[in-house]
């Protein structure tokens, strides 16, 4: 089995950065896909980015291109979230996820516990 942990997670002014971080053991994930949610309270899951194992595909959600970038490290089997300009409505608990499907991200496969964002403005 593998399990997921996030971290980095914390409260910030709009307009500032932080950095979550995906540690995954128990199983290598080089040949994972991987991704980020996040859920506000009341609100459903949203998607927020994903990648190949590879990285040759990348995809973002509408609502944080070109603030947001993901990223991993195969080789600590980590995965990474970096946030910037970040805004109020970022505020929400945010997961990572993996799964050997990109088509399984949000569906099934491997969740962390999540870690809370909290965005002032």
């Amino acid at each position: 089995q593998v399990q997921l942990v996030e971290s980095g997670g914390g409260l910030v002014q709009a307009g500032g950065s932080l950095r979550l971080s995906c540690a995954a053991s128990g199983r290598s994930l080089s040949s994972y896909a991987m991704g980020w949610f996040r859920q506000a309270p009341g609100k459903e899951r949203e998607f927020v980015a994903a990648m190949t194992w590879s990285g040759s595909k990348i995809v973002y959600a509408d609502s944080v291109k070109g603030r947001f970038t993901i990223s991993r490290d195969n080789a600590k089997n980590t995965g990474y979230l970096q946030m910037n300009s970040l805004k109020p409505e970022d505020t929400a608990v945010y997961y990572c996820a993996a799964d050997e499907e990109v088509g399984g991200l949000g569906r099934r496969g491997y969740w962390g516990q999540g870690t809370q964002v909290t965005v002032s403005s």
